[in-house]
């Protein structure tokens, strides 16, 4: 097929590498503008067009796709299908109905749970038992278009954003290869998805990492992987448990159930060494922490740099960061 890519985040890197070497013919990749990164604050290209630009593939990268000029040249392209993977962009009619097969799309959730911005995410700290990648026909709604084609994965007690967004990268990009193989050959026909079962996946917010030793410690171990690498979760501790002044943001990397007893906040030291912070509901053990400035750290190694005694109770925030 002649096809376009859209897509931005690394998400969408396998998926623009399977179809390039599955022998499609790219006629032009989307992405979003370079942006300045880093200490030098100097221009970095998305991954998308970092890959692009390996495979010698032409690639635009408009800021807007309202304008007349922007439709006109994407319809230019003759394409059968575009595929659009985590882009940025909202695709407007124009875009969607240009290509002969319209636009397809790599949605990293069964849908029609977890529509929306952070899919992963919301499924890790909902406790869902499985995810997957719908492949769906888009339409003007906001994940709302007809399914083609969908596989599930579970998701395990170990699995972080991080490790369940490979899985899914490389999920997504073997079904979008086998889904434009089944259009060409007209063998799958979309499917309308279910009323019933719709969530959202609202975008993520910094504070929301924030964690409430209020609520169950089952919840807050769930966040402590849904939201690692970002935005990560923290909590605020008097800085050598008071012998100095101020309070230190303290990032969580890693996190495990355990049992605990006192009130929300209150510190004690395991056996093994390593802090227990009791939760609403049971306890949490910090298994993984980092100081702002300081490498990441075992909590037991942490411990000998920074005074987290049993004894002390750490607060929560003002408002709860999730709701009931």
């Amino acid at each position: 097929m002649k096809i376009a890519f859209l897509g931005t985040s690394a998400f969408a890197v396998p998926a623009l590498a399977a179809l390039a070497e599955a022998g499609h013919d790219v006629a032009c990749v989307y992405t979003r503008a370079p942006k300045p990164a880093g200490r030098g604050q100097q221009e970095r290209k998305t991954p998308v067009h970092q890959l692009a630009d390996e495979l010698g593939l032409p690639v635009r990268t408009p800021r807007t796709l309202k304008s007349d000029e922007e439709a006109q040249a994407f319809k230019a392209l003759d394409l059968d299908a575009a595929v659009v993977v985590s882009y940025g962009h909202i695709l407007p009619r124009s875009f969607l109905d240009a290509p002969v097969l319209g636009c397809i799309n790599i949605h990293g959730s069964l849908l029609p749970r977890w529509r929306g911005a952070a899919p992963i995410h919301r499924a890790i700290l909902a406790g869902d038992a499985e995810t997957g990648v719908t492949i769906m026909r888009m339409d003007e709604g906001l994940d709302t278009g007809p399914m083609l084609l969908a596989e599930s994965t579970p998701i395990s007690a170990a699995d972080t954003a991080e490790s369940v967004h490979d899985r899914l990268a490389d999920l997504g990009a073997r079904l979008i290869v086998s889904t434009l193989d089944g259009l060409l050959r007209r063998s799958i026909e979309p499917v309308d998805q279910p009323a019933e079962g719709v969530t959202y996946a609202h975008k993520l917010g910094k504070g929301e990492g924030v964690l409430d030793w209020r609520r169950p410690a089952a919840e807050l171990e769930r966040k402590v992987r849904a939201f690692h690498p970002w935005p990560g979760t923290s909590f605020e501790a008097p800085k050598d448990n008071g012998k100095e002044a101020g309070i230190e943001r303290i990032k969580v990397l890693a996190a495990a159930l355990t049992l605990a007893g006192g009130p929300p906040g209150s510190v004690t030291i395991a056996r093994d060494g390593f802090p227990v912070v009791t939760c609403g509901i049971g306890g949490l053990k910090l298994l993984k922490l980092q100081r702002p400035g300081k490498s990441a750290q075992s909590a037991d190694a942490f411990l000998r740099g920074f005074a987290l005694e049993a004894g002390t109770v750490l607060a929560s925030p003002a408002v709860t960061s999730l709701p009931t």
